[in-house]
């Protein structure tokens, strides 16, 4: 009965965040809201879900705090080497087919994937001709990417993802330490446009030529996955790329007859070029 009557909190927080402030997360996965809300409510000092929905109504400065719990802003410099290194080895050489490119980072957290596309097509001589836009639905996420700063201890590792990913250069040449944070050049992100963008409720974007798009779908319910595949599906150029997440999958969902495995054991998927 108390697990019911959760649910039924939860669902009404939902609406409420959806009607008052169009930031719509009713197609998530129950169990992941749940475990994300019970946090957030023990975090901000609630008793009940109830309470911290009153609280989100008449409170505006509720909104960002509960987004940060919400969404997930856990990930690292070239995440999974082995799906940079096939993007550097085997998509790479169809970019450079193309006088200039789009490349859309959604879900971009704090931006430690944005700034691995700007090295990684640095390195390949291709940044000069490419516009990146990096995309969120938390601002406050965006605005931790913007500033390109990152603990000094997380370095390591991603300075070792970066030579497994088959990186040209040290990641050192693109930061500066102090202070225990590493700040990365401000050169990295001169072609980056940073925007809020929500999957669920937003419009697509035009003519990409790779969406990279790792550890969100795994969030959403299965409609709001065909949702989102869709909005990537018309983002795309014809034979343009996709990556996912290593735990995700088109395959269940209603637009995977428009993609073709490319580089299937990295998740690389490529549009179909026509009928």
């Amino acid at each position: 009965m108390a697990d019911r009557t959760e649910e039924i909190e939860i669902r009404l927080l939902l609406e409420a965040l959806f009607q008052k402030y169009h930031f719509d997360f009713r197609g998530y996965a129950m169990a992941s809201l749940k475990r994300r809300l019970k946090r957030g409510r023990e975090h901000l000092g609630f008793a009940t879900i109830s309470a911290l929905q009153d609280r989100l109504l008449r409170d505006a400065t509720m909104l960002p705090k509960l987004l940060g719990f919400l969404t997930v802003q856990v990930s690292e410099m070239f995440r999974d080497p082995a799906y940079f290194r096939a993007i550097r080895e085997r998509v790479v050489p169809h970019l450079r087919t193309y006088p200039s490119l789009k490349v859309w980072v959604a879900g971009c957290s704090a931006g430690e994937e944005l700034y691995s596309f700007a090295i990684l097509l640095r390195e390949e001589g291709l940044e000069d001709r490419t516009l990146f836009y990096a995309t969120d639905v938390s601002r406050d996420a965006l605005n931790k990417a913007e500033t390109g700063i990152y603990d000094l201890d997380r370095i390591r590792l991603f300075t070792e993802n970066h030579r497994q990913s088959g990186g040209k250069s040290s990641l050192s040449d693109y930061y500066t330490a102090a202070y225990n944070r590493a700040s990365f050049s401000k050169s990295l992100r001169q072609r980056v446009v940073f925007s809020d963008h929500s999957l669920v409720t937003d419009a697509s974007f035009g003519e990409m030529n790779l969406i990279s798009c790792r550890n969100v779908l795994i969030y959403f319910d299965r409609a709001l996955q065909s949702r989102a595949i869709g909005l990537f599906e018309d983002s795309l150029v014809r034979r343009g790329f996709l990556g996912i997440g290593a735990k995700e999958s088109l395959r269940f969902t209603e637009r995977a007859d428009a993609f073709l495995e490319f580089a299937r054991d990295e998740r690389i998927y490529q549009k179909r070029g026509g009928p």
